[in-house]
């Protein structure tokens, strides 16, 4: 049998020194590490993947300061448990509150932390997979420093895999050889939990060997044989995310509705599915359909509105819409082309004659002079310079092969026939 507490859980390491990856905020003379040694830190939300070490950091902070250490889930836990702990506060002193997946709670929920944050009562730590601009308030953000864990890479998560090899009790009554990791790596996605629970599950499938060889072919077939372990509690966000998307972009509305599927039975946050269709109805569908920008933030809002489970069959909706629709990243590769030009030319002056002239000085100096102003011409159009003198010329957006944008270029074409190529 498994050894009923998880490997990953086993090896969690409880000092920063055994912490590995993240040194850009535990690393010596970094600024959060001495906050910690020190121990004062402030109210926190670290964001980053799954796997990268949030919960171990919340754990390492809470050892190292000695305060009494509180934690709550926000799958699990409600107003009721929040209160509780600040009530506990209250009468013994400040205590530390950790709260994992701290973007699940609800406005009302984050609002009864925000009286505790602010008079010192507790430290929030929160740790969210989700941008914490979206999902936690303005107000409970603003009083919280927030720090972003970087995925691990190969070599972090290598380490890891050879110190719980080293360190375990249970692991290391076996003579164990990684011969091969390409399957370890890619089945745990740069999840330092998936990598080592995957680990575990090798090992215990082939406990009757003297010599425990790992083996790329041995590791997935194992992991193939014990999905429903290996995938438990949602860990494949980032890759079923990525495959919902890219039907989307592949105009297949039968695989899009299969991977929603996916999600919603997976217990996927409805609001951030809806989030990620509105990214995309600009981002590759853009003005080949305008319509599918209102109908992805009508979606956005009406699932935050309604809720699950009748939500579902307005994300469906969305989903088939966006599916179906003509594509076109035109928008999305202009801004990618010229934020990539103000990086490599930096702050060119504005040319005078489009400058605004506010003032009798401004407009002596030029300000404004030789403007002309569209309306006045025919056709509400008249052909003059809006780029700085350097980037004369330079055009930034390619209308796609689409009907919509196809008529774009044809009316761009008959205005700019002297400058840019359409």
């Amino acid at each position: 049998m498994i050894h009923q507490t998880p490997l990953a859980e086993r090896v969690r390491p409880a000092a920063l020194d055994d912490l590995i990856g993240q040194d850009h905020l535990v690393g010596k003379d970094s600024i959060l590490r001495k906050s910690i040694e020190h121990g004062k830190i402030p109210s926190m939300i670290l964001w980053g993947p799954p796997g990268v070490g949030k919960t171990t950091l919340a754990n390492i902070i809470a050892n190292q300061i000695k305060k009494p250490f509180y934690t709550l889930s926000a799958i699990s836990s409600g107003v009721k448990d929040v209160r509780e702990v600040i009530d506990k506060a209250r009468r013994t002193g400040h205590v530390i509150l950790f709260i994992d997946e701290i973007h699940r709670f609800n406005k009302s929920q984050q609002d009864a932390l925000l009286g505790a944050v602010e008079k010192g009562v507790i430290t929030l730590i929160g740790a969210t997979t989700e941008n914490p601009s979206f999902e936690v308030n303005s107000a409970l953000l603003s009083r919280c420093q927030v720090y972003i864990l970087k995925p691990l890479g190969k070599d972090d998560l290598l380490k890891i895999v050879n110190n719980a090899l080293i360190k375990d009790f249970e692991i290391n009554k076996k003579e164990i050889r990684v011969l091969e990791d390409k399957a370890l790596l890619q089945l745990s996605g740069g999840d330092a939990r998936k990598i080592l629970t995957l680990t575990e599950l090798v090992v215990e499938a082939l406990r009757e060997n003297d010599l425990i060889e790992i083996k790329d072919d041995v590791v997935t077939k194992i992991a193939q044989q014990k999905i429903a372990i290996y995938d438990k509690a949602g860990e494949q966000h980032y890759d079923i995310i990525s495959a919902f998307i890219k039907s989307i972009r592949g105009s297949d509305p039968n695989a899009a509705v299969y991977w929603l599927a996916r999600m919603i039975e997976g217990g996927e946050d409805l609001k951030f599915i809806a989030r990620r269709m509105l990214i995309l109805a600009s981002e590759d569908i853009g003005n080949a359909n305008p319509t599918a920008l209102v109908i992805a933030n009508n979606c956005f809002q009406a699932v935050n509105v309604i809720g699950y489970p009748e939500a579902r069959i307005i994300l469906s909706q969305c989903v088939v819409y966006l599916a179906s629709s003509p594509k076109s990243n035109a928008s999305y590769e202009a801004i990618n082309q010229a934020q990539k030009k103000v990086r490599e030319t930096g702050d060119l002056s504005v040319p005078l004659h489009i400058r605004n002239a506010p003032t009798g000085l401004m407009k002596d100096i030029g300000y404004g002079s030789g403007y002309k102003y569209s309306h006045s011409y025919s056709g509400n159009f008249e052909e003059q310079e809006y780029l700085p003198d350097e980037l004369r010329g330079t055009k930034f957006f390619e209308p796609g092969n689409n009907a919509r944008e196809e008529e774009m270029k044809k009316r761009l074409k008959s205005w700019w026939k002297n400058k840019y190529n359409y």
